[in-house]
């Protein structure tokens, strides 16, 4: 029985990350799943949090600890390109916001996310990855916002040539559809 652990919290708090390692490595534990093969978990996040949060980086950190280890995570980042209304150029340092997951050497698989079937290959690549080496992997969907934060934001303010480009694109579900 495989047991999955997800907990989802994508805007700006990733808080949750180290509490989803706890219940997995306790579910680990009292399964008696010392390989990880039983139970495992998958976080989400954003963007703009996976890079510019401390908590993500220190939750890698801990990542191959004996005491601490779930036996790898696969982190999925749902990559808008734009942590609410901040330039990926203003707010990190680095050319992509899963470079933190380096820090830990975690293959990072980069998939455009208007792509179903690449999305899935890929999903499946990274369980294979957690399976074989027991270790973290990340899922940069690399996507964007059609309609802003929210649903009272006007992106048009803030990214104006972004948004203009992103509104002659046609959606995934039409060019799905076509194929």
């Amino acid at each position: 029985v495989c047991v999955q652990l997800l907990t989802c919290l994508v805007c700006m708090c990733s808080a949750v990350d180290p509490v989803v390692q706890g219940k997995t490595r306790a579910e680990q534990f009292y399964r008696g799943d010392s390989k990880g093969q039983k139970t495992m978990s998958i976080l989400i996040h954003g963007d703009a949090a996976f890079c510019g949060q401390g908590i993500v980086y220190e939750t890698f950190h801990l990542s191959d600890l004996p005491d601490y280890s779930t036996k790898g995570t696969i982190h999925v980042v749902v990559n808008n390109q734009i942590g609410f209304t901040t330039d990926p150029r203003f707010s990190r340092s680095s050319p992509y916001c899963t470079d933190v997951a380096k820090v830990v050497g975690a293959p990072i698989f980069h998939v455009n996310a208007d792509d179903p079937e690449s999305v899935m290959h890929v999903c499946k690549v990274a369980a294979e990855w957690r399976n074989t080496w027991q270790k973290d992997c990340v899922i940069d969907l690399v996507c964007y916002r059609r309609n802003g934060h929210n649903e009272v934001d006007q992106p048009m303010y803030t990214q104006p040539r972004m948004y203009q480009t992103i509104n002659k694109v046609q959606k995934c579900l039409e060019v799905y559809r076509e194929r």
